[in-house]
């Protein structure tokens, strides 16, 4: 079989983020500022990721949404909005920076220099490198939040360390277990809560799974009772106590690592595999487009 397209993008990213960690454009947030964080889909996921990263970071109070979500009353709230958009042509990214015109100062996050988001922000990061021709998105998305961490205090070692587990990720064997699975719930604790979520959709989207992603202390308040037979429950970061006895007592497989980057890298080449498995080609998810624009 071919290697698809996707999956020869997803080996590429601990190469994307060790360049990314390289550079230093205009328009970063600076400590102290108050930064809200924004994008749609892969890269609202990774807008939650650097949130998180930025205040534990202790560099200020740091919100992400969803760009057709964020609060419009927060307008003045901010000292700075980042918007992460692969294509730059997303309707409510555009949308919601051409609202946010006049207040704070825009930066956005694009893998194309020729799209709208160009004029829209006061200062762009053009990832152009990390594109992808893949409709579902790996290395731009990682690549992006690779950019804003490796800005933080420790963030540059950080992205470099996460560069040399993914690689260790992209190298080994995956289990048949995950692989032959019927279902699978990502886990992940601060920060590691939006590459969770990012897990679960790469399986819905390449492979039309059954996926779904919470925070690891929220698991056992109900989602738990999805665990069993067939079904993993696959942790990035640390497994909370008494966590790995509830799966197990149920009947499911527990897969974690301790870095969430890396077993994101892990999470794609499933989904890939788990696609082809099932007949489904991830270079062309079944109702996906590259960029979500609206009708006027």
């Amino acid at each position: 079989m071919a290697v698809s397209r996707t999956a020869l993008e997803l080996a590429a990213q601990p190469g994307c983020w060790r360049r990314a960690a390289e550079l230093a454009p205009e328009g970063l947030p600076l400590p102290g500022e108050r930064v809200a964080v924004t994008g749609c889909g892969t890269s609202w996921f990774m807008a939650q990721g650097y949130a998180a990263l930025r205040e534990a970071a202790g560099e200020g109070e740091t919100d992400a949404f969803p760009a057709s979500e964020f609060p419009p009353g927060r307008r003045a709230a901010y000292d700075r909005v980042v918007a992460i958009t692969r294509s730059g042509t997303t309707t409510e990214v555009l949308d919601l920076l051409a609202a946010l015109r006049g207040g704070p100062a825009l930066l956005a996050v694009t893998a194309d220099p020729d799209t709208p988001v160009m004029r829209a922000a006061d200062a762009v990061a053009v990832l152009d490198w990390a594109d992808e021709e893949s409709v579902v998105q790996t290395r731009f998305a990682t690549t992006a939040l690779a950019l804003l961490w490796s800005a933080l205090p420790g963030g540059a070692d950080a992205v470099a360390a996460a560069a040399d587990a993914a690689e260790t990720a992209l190298a080994e064997p995956l289990p048949e277990e995950v692989l032959a699975a019927e279902q699978w719930t990502f886990l992940g604790r601060g920060w590691a809560y939006g590459p969770a979520q990012e897990a679960a959709l790469k399986m819905r989207e390449a492979a039309g799974a059954w996926t779904e992603a919470y925070p690891s202390m929220e698991y056992r308040h109900g989602p738990v009772a999805i665990a069993g037979p067939g079904r993993v429950t696959w942790s990035f970061g640390p497994v909370p106590d008494g966590l790995a006895a509830a799966v197990g007592n149920a009947g499911g497989v527990l897969v974690h690592g301790d870095d969430p980057l890396a077993e994101l890298v892990r999470a794609q080449r499933t989904a890939v595999a788990v696609a082809e498995r099932r007949g489904c080609d991830p270079d062309r998810p079944r109702g996906l487009t590259r960029s979500v624009i609206l009708a006027r």
